[in-house]
């Protein structure tokens, strides 16, 4: 029995049946199943490649020639099968999010020119975001805390009145990075002629709710003050990632709200639209409901215009919680409420450059510059 075979395609077999059918209780093992099935769920073709490495290795040694060996090698067949569903549900995003916006903007939603091409030399093993032609201009301060700090994304011919985008990490307000997810996003739209603010904030337990929405309005207010020294331009679009998503709704509902910047009242931190990746909506901790602290706590007629993208297999936060707020949200606002559903999509769906993930930065792309023009 070649062990190392063994042991490789059987990691890989059971990762890719958790990204399949990820467990949903206890909790201790839905956060495991999330972490170890986040690799085959976004970027399958790696976890393909390594297994074929593993098994053309055992062929040239010779070790297959067992009854166990080929067992292993059935396994290893069983695996690519499963690999193949996988992308199967990625490819499956690009028509959801069409509904999704023709539902929201109506058939006319396609902007000339936004659809791109899919990068499969990136897609392959998912990990390269970078564009030559984008500038990462890094740790720039917006306030006296040492996590009040910021990095734009910008073109190298660093040119003037572009359009903004603001975006909020995730993590659950105790941990996580400004240049860990949406990478590909923000890469993407700086190529475009976008000006991207990626930030930091103030995390769990040192800081709490209150804290948490003053730094992200203090990137807002950073970003139309400063912003023009950079080539934005525009109003900025809020985007999000999880708690950065409960970050970014928050925020493009309660702008301009003194109640919610202090030491800063007078500060503009209105937003032209919100942008929520497999957000959370609900009651900060140990917040009661209806306190203040959810953004269904503050929908409102004149809300901007909401793109909410949400994993229907995620299991840290329900898909059924993004539902609802879109649900809610739709109902009361003036503005397109735009919702979709992503099929097999678990969270943290941005960490690579997926074929999921391209087609939600189309998606995004589209609806950012459609709400900018408004």
């Amino acid at each position: 029995m070649p062990y190392g075979y063994l042991i490789s395609t059987v990691l890989a077999a059971g990762a890719t049946v958790i990204a399949l059918a990820p467990p949903r209780r206890p909790r201790g093992l839905v956060d495991f199943g999330f972490r170890i099935s986040t690799v085959p769920n976004e970027v399958p073709f790696l976890v393909f490649f390594l297994v074929l490495a593993s098994t053309l290795l055992a062929a040239a040694q010779r070790d297959l020639g067992s009854p166990g060996a080929l067992a292993v090698l059935g396994l290893a067949v069983l695996t690519a099968v499963g690999l193949a569903v996988v992308v199967r549900r990625q490819l499956a995003a690009g028509p959801a999010l069409e509904r999704a916006m023709t539902g929201g903007f109506g058939p006319e939603w396609r902007t000339p020119g936004l659809r791109h091409r899919l990068p499969y030399g990136r897609i392959l093993f998912g990990v390269h975001v970078r564009r030559r032609d984008v500038e990462r201009i890094a740790d720039l301060p917006y306030g006296d805390d040492r996590r009040h700090r910021l990095d734009v994304y910008r073109h190298r011919s660093a040119p003037e009145g572009g359009p903004t985008l603001v975006y909020f990490h995730g993590g659950g307000y105790f941990s996580g990075n400004k240049n860990r997810e949406a990478r590909a996003l923000l890469y993407r739209l700086a190529s475009q002629g976008w000006v991207c603010v990626s930030a930091d904030y103030r995390l769990r337990p040192e800081a709490g709710f209150l804290d948490h929405l003053a730094d992200a309005k203090k990137v807002i207010a950073w970003t139309r003050e400063h912003g023009g020294a950079y080539g934005a331009a525009s109003t900025p679009v809020m985007a999000g990632s999880s708690a950065g998503a409960h970050l970014a709704a928050l925020c493009a509902l309660t702008q301009n709200d003194p109640a919610y910047q202090p030491g800063f009242e007078s500060a503009d931190t209105s937003v032209a639209a919100a942008v929520c990746l497999y957000g959370y909506f609900g009651a900060y901790y140990g917040h009661a409901e209806g306190t203040g602290s959810s953004p269904l706590d503050h929908v409102r007629p004149d809300a901007p215009p909401f793109l909410v993208v949400h994993g229907d297999a995620d299991t840290l936060v329900p898909v059924q919680e993004a539902r609802h707020f879109a649900d809610v949200l739709r109902k009361a606002s003036e503005a397109p409420v735009v919702y979709a559903e992503l099929p097999g999509a678990q969270h943290a769906f941005d960490l690579f450059h997926s074929l999921r993930f391209d087609r939600v930065v189309d998606a995004v792309e589209a609806f950012a510059t459609r709400s900018t023009l408004r």
